[in-house]
């Protein structure tokens, strides 16, 4: 399985295939600027040089490439974050329906209920509840009401509500990316096939797994990564699923010839600096309460830089 031409990936030409031809030809040029690039050594959190984008705690970029994030993943429904998300809305802010201590949130009136105990006598069908208003998380703010039972009051869990912060518990890392060729080591030629690809390993393409209870139910959730979208910096993309084949610079068989699984195949065709960013597209799935459902988060990678330079013939 390659890479797919539904999400913008350059499909093949028969120009291109035959340039692809030639070039491989020259075996002497190829190894020397493909078959110099060696493969990273590892991912880490980016570090002096190199930010996050905003609202996302990690962004990994490979050790012997620093460069700059790229633009922040997710947003509106499609965005699971790191922030819980779910939950009863007061306020233009997302809190939780119930607390252990101060009870069942009320959200006409923004405050909390819980049943006062020992009960005082009260008419016939209101009971004492002790009120925390405003979502404060004071609790020494409190008084007793006599009322009916509040909206919201004794309602189970919302099991996306507990999938959320199972999810919040959790770190969904972006894929670190490693490319050939880097500008790093060398350039690269007009029209040679690019190679892309990440470190296989759960923390970037999952599947984690993590759970949430509260009273009775229990959710749990999965995640893992569907897809991973390259933008090349030329403005095609190339989407793959899976981590990719890591470039062998030993290996004669890779020389001058595509990635089986994750490759930009035709190659640039115009010499230039290309900044390459990939976003890495997590599916977590949850399930319990006798509910199911989906919460998407994309993740964006920092910025990898291939150099691509023109074919230069000697004729004698």
């Amino acid at each position: 399985m390659l890479t797919s031409n539904g999400r913008g990936a350059p499909a093949r030409t028969p120009r291109a295939a035959t340039s692809r031809r030639a070039l491989a030809g020259i075996g002497l040029a190829l190894l020397l600027v493909v078959g110099a690039t060696q493969p990273a050594v590892g991912a880490q959190r980016a570090g002096p040089g190199a930010s996050c984008p905003p609202d996302q705690p990690d962004c990994n970029v490979w050790d012997d490439e620093g460069g700059n994030p790229g633009d922040p993943g997710g947003g509106g429904d499609n965005d699971g974050g790191d922030n819980g998300g779910g939950g009863c809305q007061w306020n233009g802010r997302t809190i939780p329906c119930y607390d252990d201590i101060k009870g069942w949130f009320n959200s006409s009136d923004g405050c909390y209920y819980r049943l006062a105990s020992p009960q005082d006598e009260a008419p016939e069908g209101m009971q004492w509840y002790v009120q925390t208003c405003n979502g404060s998380a004071d609790v020494g703010n409190q008084v007793n009401v006599l009322r009916e039972p509040p909206p919201g009051f004794g309602a189970p869990p919302d099991p996306e509500e507990l999938a959320r912060r199972a999810l919040a518990s959790i770190k969904l890392l972006p894929a670190p990316l490693a490319v050939a060729p880097r500008k790093r080591v060398g350039p690269g030629l007009v029209g040679l096939p690019v190679w892309m690809w990440s470190e296989q390993d759960t923390k970037y393409f999952g599947p984690i797994y993590k759970g949430e209870t509260d009273r009775d139910v229990r959710v749990e959730i999965t995640a893992e990564v569907k897809e991973i979208v390259w933008d090349m910096g030329n403005g095609e993309k190339v989407t793959c699923y899976d981590a990719g084949t890591e470039y062998d610079p030993t290996n004669k068989e890779h020389a001058g010839r595509p990635s089986p699984d994750c490759g930009y195949d035709e190659g640039y065709q115009k010499a230039d600096t290309y900044d390459v960013t990939a976003t890495t597209y997590w599916t977590v799935t949850w399930n319990g309460g006798g509910e199911s459902g989906v919460i998407l988060v994309t993740r964006n990678s920092g910025v990898v830089q291939i150099q691509i330079n023109e074919l230069q013939v000697v004729t004698r």
